[in-house]
Protein backbone atom coordinates (compact mmCIF):
# COMPACT_ATOMS: atom_id res chain seq x y z
CA UNK A 1 0.00 0.00 0.00
CA UNK A 2 1.63 3.04 -1.44
CA UNK A 3 4.95 4.03 0.79
CA UNK A 4 3.32 1.52 3.81
CA UNK A 5 5.80 -1.53 3.07
CA UNK A 6 3.68 -4.90 2.65
CA UNK A 7 7.21 -6.82 3.10
CA UNK A 8 8.09 -5.57 6.24
CA UNK A 9 6.42 -8.77 7.72
CA UNK A 10 8.61 -10.87 5.52
CA UNK A 11 11.77 -9.27 6.42
CA UNK A 12 10.84 -9.69 10.53
CA UNK A 13 9.97 -13.15 9.39
CA UNK A 14 13.17 -13.93 8.07
CA UNK A 15 15.18 -11.88 10.18
CA UNK A 16 13.10 -14.23 13.31
CA UNK A 17 14.46 -17.29 11.15
CA UNK A 18 18.06 -16.06 10.74
CA UNK A 19 18.45 -15.52 14.77
CA UNK A 20 16.68 -19.00 15.92
CA UNK A 21 19.50 -20.45 12.85
CA UNK A 22 22.87 -18.27 14.60
CA UNK A 23 20.81 -18.98 18.09
CA UNK A 24 21.44 -23.07 17.51
CA UNK A 25 25.01 -22.64 16.02
CA UNK A 26 25.75 -20.17 19.18
CA UNK A 27 24.30 -23.03 21.60
CA UNK A 28 26.65 -25.81 19.99
CA UNK A 29 29.49 -23.39 20.53
CA UNK A 30 28.45 -22.73 24.33
CA UNK A 31 27.90 -26.23 25.18
CA UNK A 32 30.95 -27.78 23.58
CA UNK A 33 33.17 -25.14 23.83
CA UNK A 34 34.15 -25.59 20.24
CA UNK A 35 33.37 -24.66 16.92
CA UNK A 36 30.70 -26.87 16.01
CA UNK A 37 31.54 -29.33 13.50
CA UNK A 38 29.13 -28.84 9.96
CA UNK A 39 27.82 -32.42 10.29
CA UNK A 40 27.01 -31.94 14.31
CA UNK A 41 25.16 -28.63 13.25
CA UNK A 42 23.45 -30.27 10.37
CA UNK A 43 22.25 -32.86 12.69
CA UNK A 44 20.61 -30.59 15.41
CA UNK A 45 19.60 -28.24 12.48
CA UNK A 46 16.87 -30.47 10.95
CA UNK A 47 14.97 -31.25 13.70
CA UNK A 48 15.08 -27.78 15.23
CA UNK A 49 13.99 -26.68 11.58
CA UNK A 50 10.50 -28.18 12.63
CA UNK A 51 10.47 -26.33 15.95
CA UNK A 52 11.37 -23.57 14.00
CA UNK A 53 7.71 -23.34 12.40
CA UNK A 54 6.14 -23.70 15.26
CA UNK A 55 7.98 -20.74 17.07
CA UNK A 56 7.09 -18.49 14.29
CA UNK A 57 3.26 -19.35 14.24
CA UNK A 58 3.23 -18.55 18.20
CA UNK A 59 5.04 -15.28 16.94
CA UNK A 60 2.31 -14.44 14.91
CA UNK A 61 -0.36 -15.71 17.08
CA UNK A 62 1.32 -13.20 19.50
CA UNK A 63 0.86 -10.32 17.69
CA UNK A 64 4.52 -10.05 16.86
CA UNK A 65 4.11 -9.39 12.96
CA UNK A 66 1.26 -6.77 14.29
CA UNK A 67 1.98 -3.24 13.47
CA UNK A 68 1.50 -2.03 17.25
CA UNK A 69 3.81 -4.47 18.26
CA UNK A 70 6.95 -4.95 15.72
CA UNK A 71 9.27 -2.22 17.00
CA UNK A 72 7.17 -1.01 20.25
CA UNK A 73 10.55 -1.19 22.22
CA UNK A 74 8.57 -0.51 25.91
CA UNK A 75 7.01 -3.51 25.17
CA UNK A 76 8.60 -6.04 23.26
CA UNK A 77 10.92 -7.71 25.38
CA UNK A 78 7.36 -8.57 27.97
CA UNK A 79 6.25 -9.69 24.69
CA UNK A 80 9.08 -12.04 23.64
CA UNK A 81 9.67 -13.23 27.23
CA UNK A 82 5.64 -14.59 27.05
CA UNK A 83 6.24 -16.33 24.03
CA UNK A 84 9.83 -17.76 24.95
CA UNK A 85 7.78 -19.23 27.88
CA UNK A 86 5.20 -20.78 25.65
CA UNK A 87 7.88 -21.73 23.05
CA UNK A 88 10.55 -23.50 25.65
CA UNK A 89 7.18 -26.04 26.68
CA UNK A 90 6.52 -27.16 22.88
CA UNK A 91 10.24 -27.87 22.91
CA UNK A 92 10.49 -29.83 25.99
CA UNK A 93 7.13 -31.33 24.59
CA UNK A 94 8.64 -31.70 21.00
CA UNK A 95 11.86 -33.22 22.10
CA UNK A 96 10.77 -35.94 24.51
CA UNK A 97 7.43 -36.64 23.59
CA UNK A 98 8.55 -37.14 19.53
CA UNK A 99 11.28 -40.07 19.99
CA UNK A 100 12.26 -41.01 16.06
CA UNK A 101 13.73 -37.04 16.28
CA UNK A 102 17.00 -39.15 17.31
CA UNK A 103 18.20 -36.06 19.57
CA UNK A 104 17.05 -35.16 23.33
CA UNK A 105 19.15 -31.96 23.74
CA UNK A 106 18.68 -30.98 27.19
CA UNK A 107 21.64 -28.99 27.69
CA UNK A 108 22.00 -27.35 24.37
CA UNK A 109 17.92 -26.66 24.40
CA UNK A 110 18.38 -24.89 27.63
CA UNK A 111 21.23 -22.72 26.85
CA UNK A 112 19.42 -22.07 23.27
CA UNK A 113 16.71 -20.85 25.18
CA UNK A 114 17.73 -17.82 26.16
CA UNK A 115 20.39 -17.38 23.47
CA UNK A 116 17.75 -17.04 21.28
CA UNK A 117 15.84 -14.75 23.42
CA UNK A 118 18.60 -12.24 23.23
CA UNK A 119 19.36 -12.58 19.69
CA UNK A 120 15.43 -12.11 18.86
CA UNK A 121 15.42 -8.81 21.04
CA UNK A 122 18.63 -7.40 19.78
CA UNK A 123 17.11 -8.25 15.99
CA UNK A 124 14.07 -6.52 16.74
CA UNK A 125 15.25 -3.52 18.32
CA UNK A 126 18.24 -3.25 16.39
CA UNK A 127 18.77 -5.24 13.38
CA UNK A 128 15.45 -4.46 11.84
CA UNK A 129 15.73 -0.35 12.04
CA UNK A 130 19.31 -0.59 10.43
CA UNK A 131 18.81 -3.50 7.87
CA UNK A 132 14.62 -4.15 7.03
CA UNK A 133 13.80 -0.34 7.09
CA UNK A 134 14.91 2.58 4.97
CA UNK A 135 14.47 6.24 5.99
CA UNK A 136 11.07 7.11 6.94
CA UNK A 137 9.06 9.25 3.06
CA UNK A 138 7.99 12.54 4.17
CA UNK A 139 4.34 13.29 3.46
CA UNK A 140 1.61 15.52 3.38
CA UNK A 141 -2.06 14.50 4.77
CA UNK A 142 -4.30 16.91 2.92
CA UNK A 143 -7.89 16.08 4.29
CA UNK A 144 -10.42 17.11 6.95
CA UNK A 145 -12.36 15.71 9.60
CA UNK A 146 -11.84 13.45 12.82
CA UNK A 147 -9.87 10.68 10.87
CA UNK A 148 -7.86 12.69 9.27
CA UNK A 149 -6.26 13.82 12.65
CA UNK A 150 -6.59 9.97 13.58
CA UNK A 151 -4.36 9.42 11.13
CA UNK A 152 -1.89 12.02 11.53
CA UNK A 153 -1.20 11.12 14.95
CA UNK A 154 -1.19 7.41 14.37
CA UNK A 155 1.24 7.60 11.71
CA UNK A 156 3.37 10.57 13.37
CA UNK A 157 3.44 9.06 17.07
CA UNK A 158 4.89 5.57 16.08
CA UNK A 159 7.80 4.71 14.31
CA UNK A 160 6.94 1.84 12.67
CA UNK A 161 5.79 2.95 9.55
CA UNK A 162 7.89 3.89 6.31
CA UNK A 163 6.06 7.99 6.15
CA UNK A 164 6.06 11.00 8.47
CA UNK A 165 3.51 13.47 7.61
CA UNK A 166 5.63 16.32 7.87
CA UNK A 167 2.71 18.64 7.72
CA UNK A 168 -1.26 18.27 6.87
CA UNK A 169 -3.72 20.70 5.34
CA UNK A 170 -7.20 20.86 5.85
CA UNK A 171 -9.56 20.99 2.60
CA UNK A 172 -12.07 23.23 4.53
CA UNK A 173 -9.27 25.89 3.89
CA UNK A 174 -9.58 25.28 0.04
CA UNK A 175 -11.40 29.12 -0.78
CA UNK A 176 -8.53 30.80 1.14
CA UNK A 177 -5.83 32.26 -0.43
CA UNK A 178 -2.32 30.89 -0.80
CA UNK A 179 -3.47 27.57 -0.22
CA UNK A 180 -2.32 25.56 -3.43
CA UNK A 181 1.41 27.73 -2.64
CA UNK A 182 1.60 26.19 0.44
CA UNK A 183 1.26 22.76 -0.54
CA UNK A 184 3.67 23.49 -3.39
CA UNK A 185 6.28 25.03 -0.85
CA UNK A 186 6.23 22.09 1.66
CA UNK A 187 7.17 19.80 -1.51
CA UNK A 188 9.69 21.13 -2.46
CA UNK A 189 11.57 22.70 1.12
CA UNK A 190 10.50 19.23 2.75
CA UNK A 191 11.15 17.40 -0.11
CA UNK A 192 8.16 15.25 -0.05
CA UNK A 193 7.82 12.07 -1.92
CA UNK A 194 4.07 10.96 -1.13
CA UNK A 195 1.16 12.96 -0.61
CA UNK A 196 -2.05 11.26 1.30
CA UNK A 197 -5.31 13.08 -0.08
CA UNK A 198 -8.87 12.68 0.69
CA UNK A 199 -10.10 11.72 -2.82
CA UNK A 200 -13.62 11.37 -1.18
CA UNK A 201 -13.90 14.37 -0.04
CA UNK A 202 -15.99 16.98 -1.41
CA UNK A 203 -13.57 20.11 -1.14
CA UNK A 204 -11.06 18.09 -3.26
CA UNK A 205 -12.06 18.73 -7.17
CA UNK A 206 -10.62 22.00 -7.04
CA UNK A 207 -7.73 20.95 -6.03
CA UNK A 208 -6.75 18.01 -8.26
CA UNK A 209 -5.36 19.89 -11.33
CA UNK A 210 -2.78 21.45 -9.43
CA UNK A 211 -2.01 18.20 -7.97
CA UNK A 212 -1.61 16.61 -11.12
CA UNK A 213 1.41 18.82 -11.82
CA UNK A 214 3.36 17.77 -9.31
CA UNK A 215 3.23 13.88 -10.56
CA UNK A 216 6.40 15.45 -12.93
CA UNK A 217 8.16 16.21 -9.50
CA UNK A 218 8.00 12.27 -8.59
CA UNK A 219 5.44 12.96 -6.12
CA UNK A 220 3.65 9.57 -5.69
CA UNK A 221 -0.25 10.04 -4.48
CA UNK A 222 -2.44 7.66 -2.13
CA UNK A 223 -5.74 8.04 -1.03
CA UNK A 224 -5.66 9.00 2.81
CA UNK A 225 -8.48 6.45 3.54
CA UNK A 226 -6.58 3.45 1.86
CA UNK A 227 -3.72 4.14 4.44
CA UNK A 228 -6.53 4.86 7.27
CA UNK A 229 -8.03 1.15 6.60
CA UNK A 230 -4.66 -0.17 6.52
CA UNK A 231 -3.61 0.49 9.65
CA UNK A 232 -6.94 0.44 11.75
CA UNK A 233 -8.18 -2.41 9.81
CA UNK A 234 -11.68 -0.86 9.62
CA UNK A 235 -13.92 0.85 6.71
CA UNK A 236 -13.36 4.89 7.41
CA UNK A 237 -17.36 5.52 8.31
CA UNK A 238 -17.01 8.88 6.46
CA UNK A 239 -16.67 6.85 2.65
CA UNK A 240 -19.85 4.83 3.82
CA UNK A 241 -22.34 5.86 0.64
CA UNK A 242 -24.20 3.85 -2.08
CA UNK A 243 -21.38 3.99 -4.63
CA UNK A 244 -18.85 2.72 -1.86
CA UNK A 245 -21.00 -0.33 -1.35
CA UNK A 246 -21.50 -1.27 -5.14
CA UNK A 247 -17.80 -1.01 -5.85
CA UNK A 248 -16.89 -2.79 -2.38
CA UNK A 249 -19.37 -5.16 -1.44
CA UNK A 250 -20.40 -8.29 -2.78
CA UNK A 251 -22.22 -11.47 -1.90
CA UNK A 252 -19.81 -13.18 -4.05
CA UNK A 253 -17.16 -14.93 -1.68
CA UNK A 254 -13.84 -15.59 -3.68
CA UNK A 255 -13.60 -18.77 -5.01
CA UNK A 256 -13.85 -21.53 -2.84
CA UNK A 257 -13.45 -19.53 0.25
CA UNK A 258 -17.44 -20.78 1.40
CA UNK A 259 -16.54 -24.28 1.19
CA UNK A 260 -13.82 -24.30 3.07
CA UNK A 261 -15.25 -22.25 5.57
CA UNK A 262 -17.68 -24.24 5.67
CA UNK A 263 -15.66 -27.67 6.65
CA UNK A 264 -13.67 -25.57 9.26
CA UNK A 265 -16.98 -24.93 10.96
CA UNK A 266 -17.54 -28.86 11.24
CA UNK A 267 -13.74 -29.93 11.29
CA UNK A 268 -13.44 -27.50 14.58
CA UNK A 269 -16.80 -27.70 16.14
CA UNK A 270 -17.70 -31.24 15.61
CA UNK A 271 -14.77 -32.19 18.63
CA UNK A 272 -15.45 -29.31 20.02
CA UNK A 273 -18.91 -29.93 21.11
CA UNK A 274 -18.07 -33.03 22.06
CA UNK A 275 -15.71 -32.05 25.04
CA UNK A 276 -17.30 -29.09 26.14
CA UNK A 277 -19.86 -31.86 27.20
CA UNK A 278 -17.33 -32.74 29.98
CA UNK A 279 -17.90 -29.21 31.16
CA UNK A 280 -21.88 -29.03 31.27
CA UNK A 281 -22.45 -31.24 34.70
CA UNK A 282 -19.74 -28.74 36.21
CA UNK A 283 -21.52 -25.36 34.78
CA UNK A 284 -24.86 -26.61 35.89
CA UNK A 285 -23.99 -27.18 39.44
CA UNK A 286 -22.68 -23.75 39.34
CA UNK A 287 -25.46 -21.86 38.31
CA UNK A 288 -27.83 -23.84 40.80
CA UNK A 289 -25.17 -23.32 43.90
CA UNK A 290 -25.50 -19.16 42.74
CA UNK A 291 -29.08 -18.43 42.07
CA UNK A 292 -30.78 -22.04 41.53
CA UNK A 293 -31.89 -20.39 37.49
CA UNK A 294 -31.70 -22.72 34.31
CA UNK A 295 -28.98 -23.50 32.72
CA UNK A 296 -29.89 -22.21 29.58
CA UNK A 297 -31.53 -19.42 27.66
CA UNK A 298 -32.91 -19.54 24.72
CA UNK A 299 -32.35 -16.30 22.29
CA UNK A 300 -34.03 -15.33 18.65
CA UNK A 301 -30.86 -13.50 16.73
CA UNK A 302 -30.93 -12.31 13.20
CA UNK A 303 -28.68 -14.14 11.17
CA UNK A 304 -27.72 -14.20 7.16
CA UNK A 305 -30.14 -12.19 5.02
CA UNK A 306 -32.14 -10.78 7.93
CA UNK A 307 -33.34 -14.46 8.68
CA UNK A 308 -34.33 -15.32 12.33
CA UNK A 309 -31.87 -17.63 14.21
CA UNK A 310 -32.72 -19.36 17.31
CA UNK A 311 -29.60 -19.89 20.04
CA UNK A 312 -28.67 -21.67 23.02
CA UNK A 313 -26.76 -19.92 25.77
CA UNK A 314 -25.44 -21.10 29.49
CA UNK A 315 -27.84 -18.47 31.41
CA UNK A 316 -25.36 -15.69 32.45
CA UNK A 317 -27.61 -13.26 33.54
CA UNK A 318 -30.49 -13.34 36.31
CA UNK A 319 -33.29 -13.07 33.19
CA UNK A 320 -33.41 -13.62 29.73
CA UNK A 321 -34.74 -10.24 29.26
CA UNK A 322 -34.67 -9.40 25.28
CA UNK A 323 -35.82 -6.07 25.33
CA UNK A 324 -32.59 -3.86 25.07
CA UNK A 325 -34.37 -0.93 25.56
CA UNK A 326 -36.42 -1.97 28.41
CA UNK A 327 -35.90 -0.42 32.10
CA UNK A 328 -35.78 -3.95 33.27
CA UNK A 329 -32.83 -4.60 30.55
CA UNK A 330 -30.74 -1.94 32.56
CA UNK A 331 -31.61 -3.50 35.97
CA UNK A 332 -30.80 -6.99 34.54
CA UNK A 333 -27.07 -8.39 36.34
CA UNK A 334 -24.63 -10.72 35.43
CA UNK A 335 -24.58 -13.29 37.97
CA UNK A 336 -21.32 -14.51 39.87
CA UNK A 337 -20.75 -17.62 38.00
CA UNK A 338 -22.19 -15.78 34.67
CA UNK A 339 -19.37 -13.23 35.40
CA UNK A 340 -16.89 -16.15 35.12
CA UNK A 341 -18.84 -17.66 32.24
CA UNK A 342 -18.95 -14.25 29.66
CA UNK A 343 -14.77 -13.78 30.33
CA UNK A 344 -13.88 -17.18 29.50
CA UNK A 345 -16.58 -17.42 26.48
CA UNK A 346 -17.78 -20.43 28.07
CA UNK A 347 -21.23 -19.20 27.79
CA UNK A 348 -21.01 -19.87 24.30
CA UNK A 349 -20.58 -23.64 24.08
CA UNK A 350 -23.79 -24.43 23.11
CA UNK A 351 -23.99 -21.97 20.22
CA UNK A 352 -21.11 -25.06 18.74
CA UNK A 353 -24.61 -26.49 18.04
CA UNK A 354 -25.65 -23.84 15.54
CA UNK A 355 -22.51 -23.87 13.99
CA UNK A 356 -22.86 -27.46 13.30
CA UNK A 357 -26.53 -26.74 12.00
CA UNK A 358 -25.21 -23.92 9.69
CA UNK A 359 -26.93 -21.18 11.34
CA UNK A 360 -24.10 -19.81 12.47
CA UNK A 361 -20.03 -19.53 11.62
CA UNK A 362 -16.98 -19.71 13.43
CA UNK A 363 -16.42 -16.61 12.45
CA UNK A 364 -18.25 -14.04 10.99
CA UNK A 365 -20.16 -10.53 12.49
CA UNK A 366 -21.87 -11.29 15.95
CA UNK A 367 -25.56 -11.87 16.44
CA UNK A 368 -27.49 -9.00 17.41
CA UNK A 369 -30.73 -9.23 19.24
CA UNK A 370 -34.11 -8.35 16.91
CA UNK A 371 -34.54 -5.20 19.00
CA UNK A 372 -31.41 -3.89 18.57
CA UNK A 373 -31.32 -4.55 14.85
CA UNK A 374 -34.23 -2.81 14.76
CA UNK A 375 -33.21 0.07 16.68
CA UNK A 376 -29.49 0.48 14.95
CA UNK A 377 -31.30 0.48 11.64
CA UNK A 378 -33.00 3.32 12.15
CA UNK A 379 -29.83 4.64 13.86
CA UNK A 380 -27.30 4.16 11.73
CA UNK A 381 -26.88 3.93 7.95
CA UNK A 382 -26.36 0.93 6.10
CA UNK A 383 -26.85 -0.91 9.41
CA UNK A 384 -28.29 -4.26 7.64
CA UNK A 385 -25.65 -4.97 5.34
CA UNK A 386 -23.74 -6.77 7.82
CA UNK A 387 -26.35 -9.73 7.29
CA UNK A 388 -25.16 -10.23 3.63
CA UNK A 389 -23.31 -12.58 5.35
CA UNK A 390 -23.51 -15.89 8.36
CA UNK A 391 -22.79 -14.57 11.56
CA UNK A 392 -20.19 -16.12 13.68
CA UNK A 393 -18.92 -16.83 17.31
CA UNK A 394 -16.02 -14.53 16.76
CA UNK A 395 -15.40 -11.83 14.70
CA UNK A 396 -12.78 -8.98 13.15
CA UNK A 397 -14.66 -6.43 15.50
CA UNK A 398 -14.78 -9.01 18.43
CA UNK A 399 -10.77 -9.20 18.29
CA UNK A 400 -9.93 -5.28 17.16
CA UNK A 401 -12.48 -3.56 19.33
CA UNK A 402 -13.74 -4.98 22.23
CA UNK A 403 -13.62 -1.98 24.68
CA UNK A 404 -17.43 -2.50 25.35
CA UNK A 405 -18.74 -5.94 24.57
CA UNK A 406 -22.11 -5.09 26.07
CA UNK A 407 -23.28 -1.75 25.13
CA UNK A 408 -26.62 -2.08 24.99
CA UNK A 409 -28.33 0.15 22.41
CA UNK A 410 -25.34 3.01 21.94
CA UNK A 411 -25.12 3.88 18.61
CA UNK A 412 -22.15 5.00 18.51
CA UNK A 413 -20.00 2.21 19.62
CA UNK A 414 -22.17 -0.15 17.62
CA UNK A 415 -21.31 2.15 14.29
CA UNK A 416 -17.80 1.78 15.26
CA UNK A 417 -18.10 -2.06 15.67
CA UNK A 418 -19.79 -2.42 12.11
CA UNK A 419 -16.29 -0.53 10.71
CA UNK A 420 -14.78 -3.17 11.76
CA UNK A 421 -17.52 -5.73 10.51
CA UNK A 422 -16.97 -4.11 7.20
CA UNK A 423 -13.69 -4.34 6.72
CA UNK A 424 -14.22 -8.62 7.34
CA UNK A 425 -17.35 -8.51 4.47
CA UNK A 426 -14.87 -6.51 2.27
CA UNK A 427 -11.80 -8.55 2.38
CA UNK A 428 -13.57 -11.84 4.20
CA UNK A 429 -10.88 -14.64 3.26
CA UNK A 430 -10.06 -17.86 4.63
CA UNK A 431 -6.89 -16.51 5.56
CA UNK A 432 -8.38 -13.75 7.50
CA UNK A 433 -10.49 -16.74 9.13
CA UNK A 434 -7.61 -18.44 10.29
CA UNK A 435 -5.92 -14.98 11.54
CA UNK A 436 -9.25 -14.30 13.59
CA UNK A 437 -9.44 -17.95 15.04
CA UNK A 438 -5.55 -17.42 15.86
CA UNK A 439 -6.05 -14.09 17.75
CA UNK A 440 -9.39 -15.48 19.89
CA UNK A 441 -7.46 -18.72 20.78
CA UNK A 442 -4.52 -15.67 22.14
CA UNK A 443 -7.38 -14.04 23.93
CA UNK A 444 -8.77 -17.22 25.50
CA UNK A 445 -5.32 -18.26 26.83
CA UNK A 446 -4.61 -14.66 28.25
CA UNK A 447 -8.02 -14.84 29.66
CA UNK A 448 -7.43 -18.33 31.44
CA UNK A 449 -3.42 -17.23 32.50
CA UNK A 450 -4.60 -14.30 34.33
Amino acid sequence: MGSLNKKEPLILLLGDLCSFIVALWLSLLIRSLEVPSQAFFLTHLLPFSLLFIVWILVFFIAGLYEKHTVILQSKLPNILASTQLINSSLAVIFFYLIPFLGITPKTILFIYLFVSFGLILVWRIYGYFIIGRGRPSNAILIGSGDEMKELLEEVNNNQIYNIKFVTSVDLNRVDEQGFWKEIVDYVYSENVSVIAIDLANKNVEPVLPHLYNLIFSKVSFIDMHKIYEDIFKKVPLSLLKYDWFLENISTQAPSAYDTLKRAMDIVISLPLTLISLILYPFIWIGIKLDDGGPLFVTQERVGKRGRTIRLIKFRSMERNDLDLGGATHRENKVTRVGKFLRSTRIDELPQLRSVLKGDLSLIGPRPELPTGVAHYTKEIPYYNIRHLIKPGLSGWAQIYHDTHPHHGLDALETANKLSYDLYYIKNRSFLLDIKIALRTLKTLASIAGR
